[in-house]
């Protein structure tokens, strides 16, 4: 939809991978809906994963014992978290949606992504007590996982060999995304892309490219496990 804004937070280290081309045909097709699309290209970025105190730029609250939770909620209070903490931040604000694309790393995100979401949403600008779920910072946006598996779809079934996907899910989706209020899409989720055949690989592409042509009527799925 024109005027919409979109956030790629991509997670990998080579633009010519499979991963990069369904975030290249992300951005060409949602630019094509008149969407103004960022992307955060972390690799290429060189985007400190690690939660230090170089994040706060400026005097601790309390210096001994460090409590980084702490320090980086009144760090964001007073706009002093470090330069590139507040970059991300202004993206995440600014956005309608937010895709993050990735390969399934241990049945989680890289590191460098999940240095990301330690960093950037932190307390107070993501959610705070309350104001989290239904009443997260970020309600009225949506978010969603598109990532891509070593294994196959047959091995992410309740009776395959690495069990329900909805499991490796549920703190993603549950725990960051719609703790932060996020309206949360289906995951979009391509099984096994290097032992799939070129016409298989472009299927899935295609694929991708097809459900963002109406990916804003889309609803928000129940990604809590009950």
């Amino acid at each position: 939809m024109a005027g919409k804004k979109v956030l790629i937070v991509y997670a990998h280290q080579e633009p010519r991978s499979f991963n990069g081309s369904l975030k290249k045909v992300a951005e060409e097709e949602l630019s094509r809906q008149g969407c103004s699309v960022t992307v955060s290209d972390l690799y290429a970025m060189n985007f400190e994963p690690r939660a230090t105190r170089k994040d706060i730029d400026g005097a601790f609250s309390n210096p001994e014992p460090f409590n980084y939770a702490v320090e980086a909620y009144e760090a964001y209070k007073k706009k002093s978290l470090a330069r590139d903490i507040l970059d991300e931040q202004k993206k995440v604000q600014e956005a309608d949606l937010v895709i993050f694309q990735f390969p399934l790393y241990w049945l989680s995100v890289p590191a460098i992504l999940k240095g990301w979401m330690d960093r950037v949403l932190c307390q107070g600008f993501a959610f705070d007590f309350p104001g989290f779920h239904d009443s997260g910072f970020f309600k009225g946006k949506m978010a969603l996982l598109s990532l891509t598996t070593g294994g196959t779809a047959e091995m992410f079934t309740k009776d395959g060999a690495i069990g329900d996907f909805r499991y490796f899910l549920w703190p993603l989706q549950h725990g960051v995304l719609h703790f932060c209020g996020f309206k949360v899409l289906a995951p979009q989720i391509n099984f096994a892309p290097e032992l799939a055949a070129e016409e298989d690989r472009k299927g899935m592409v295609a694929s991708w490219a097809q459900r963002l042509k109406n990916i804003w009527m889309e609803e928000a799925v129940d990604c809590a496990l009950s």
